[in-house]
């Protein structure tokens, strides 16, 4: 998880990129499409998906199929591949490890949204992400959260973080950074149907109209989460994660639980949370929230780059929320502000901040 540098020598400028997305015909290598279409300096030069190769994009996702830019752009098997810029990953986890030699000797950078890489230790990574372990890549993947990581890291894979491990990261942060909250926290994610990825078994009926547990123990974000803050912060903390579905297609909603040290105040927290994101292009600290529609929901970041957190303190009862759409900063966003980041473009390229609504 070194951060480093920027990555070295970057197309030249009087040119677009050349993007293969690898793993189009799922939900996020869909929104990664529909980013880059948008973006001035991007040719979407390759979309790779097995079981829908042949097919036109716009068959596969009907939300796009009206864009002038994919009339006639085909869905391929990954073995047509050809050179590009960046591959962005947007694999199923388990998918990446068998196929990376293959991606790693046609694009120059590798930007992975899957799992597979994210975890140090070999242990967990074993536990969680079995592929990863029985597949090595040649070089490391190194990890990148926007609008924490200084720079990027050197090298030319870059791993992107898990939606909900990234929104409690973003709720959490100020907190361990300044050393204001005991270890011990409990988080409670909320998220969206998206979350489980396109090929999920739930049927619509079974969703609709409920809120159920997904998963109280063992959510192969906790480490990833724990490792993060850890390395961000120089504080491991003692997370209690649990998981629970919403009945909305996407979004990701946070609620994390923690408790101050002893002589922090308000203030102190106040002033922690501004100083960890004033100047962030997607972090928004919402401002002293008091009625309901003032902290982080929903409505205000699906459909953007956005993520909203706000922190509430009772005594030493320290409540902190964070709201993103799972989609875009969870996923296919962070991949495109990262690739901004690494060619030089300015960070909000292609990037929406407002949310859709209704």
């Amino acid at each position: 998880m070194a951060e480093q540098s920027t990555l070295q020598n970057p197309p030249p400028s009087d040119r677009k990129i050349r993007v293969a997305v690898i793993g189009a015909s799922g939900y996020t290598g869909g929104e990664v499409i529909r980013l880059l279409l948008n973006h001035p300096h991007v040719e979407l030069a390759f979309l790779s998906a097995e079981r829908a190769a042949g097919k036109q994009v716009g068959a596969v996702h009907p939300w796009l199929r009206n864009h002038p830019r994919l009339t006639g752009i085909k869905l391929r098997p990954l073995d047509q591949l050809g050179e590009v810029d960046v591959a962005i990953t947007c694999l199923p986890t388990g998918a990446l490890p068998e196929r990376l030699p293959q991606i790693a000797d046609r694009a120059k950078y590798v930007l992975n949204l899957a799992g597979d890489f994210r975890l140090d230790n070999p242990q967990e990574r074993a536990k969680h992400y079995p592929a990863s372990v029985a597949h090595p890549p040649a070089d490391d993947f190194l990890y990148f959260v926007p609008d924490l990581s200084e720079s990027l890291p050197e090298g030319r894979f870059i791993n992107l973080p898990g939606c909900m491990a990234v929104a409690t990261v973003y709720a959490l942060y100020p907190l361990f950074a300044d050393g204001l909250v005991e270890p011990d926290v409990v988080v409670d994610a909320k998220t969206g149907s998206t979350g489980g990825g396109r090929g999920g078994s739930e049927q619509p009926a079974e969703r609709s109209g409920n809120f159920r547990v997904h998963k109280l123990h063992g959510h192969r974000h906790l480490p990833e989460i724990t490792q993060a803050l850890t390395h961000f912060t120089g504080t491991a903390p003692e997370l209690r994660f649990s998981t629970h579905s919403l009945d909305v297609p996407r979004g990701i909603l946070i609620s994390a639980y923690s408790r101050l040290k002893e002589g922090v105040s308000p203030l102190d927290v106040k002033r922690a949370y501004a100083k960890a994101y004033t100047g962030k292009a997607f972090v928004r600290v919402r401002p002293s929230p008091k009625a309901p529609q003032d902290f982080p929901m929903l409505k205000a970041v699906v459909g953007s780059n956005i993520a909203e957190v706000a922190v509430s303190v009772d005594g030493d009862q320290c409540v902190s929320i964070a709201a993103i759409d799972n989609l875009i900063k969870g996923a296919a966003g962070q991949a495109v502000q990262a690739m901004n980041l690494a060619l030089g473009y300015t960070e909000w390229t292609g990037l929406s901040c407002a949310a859709v609504a209704p």
